[in-house]
């Protein structure tokens, strides 16, 4: 079982992989951005984080929320942190 979790992770880590990472890298520039007086360039990346440049502003959050439902419950379920322990009688 713990090998059938291993490839639903690894291949939703793949598929979910380039939309996280823009929200990554666009929710840390945003602030860098604004603080450094560049209202133009905090714009676009706000535009960017929310794919509003094109027109994904309302499905974004929903994609961005079940990649990363799906890797944490694989992931945490790998740990076998959850599991009953059987102890020795």
């Amino acid at each position: 079982m713990n090998r059938i979790f291993r490839q639903y992770h690894r291949w939703l880590a793949i598929v979910f992989a380039l939309p996280l990472l823009t929200t990554l890298i666009t929710g840390i520039s945003f602030p860098i951005a604004k603080s450094l007086n560049q209202p133009q360039l905090a714009e676009l990346l706000i535009q960017i984080h929310t794919l509003e440049i094109v027109g994904l502003e309302n499905i974004f959050p929903i994609i961005n929320g079940i990649g990363l439902l799906g890797l944490l419950s694989t992931g945490i379920y790998m740990t076998r942190l959850f599991r009953q322990r059987h102890y020795p009688s």
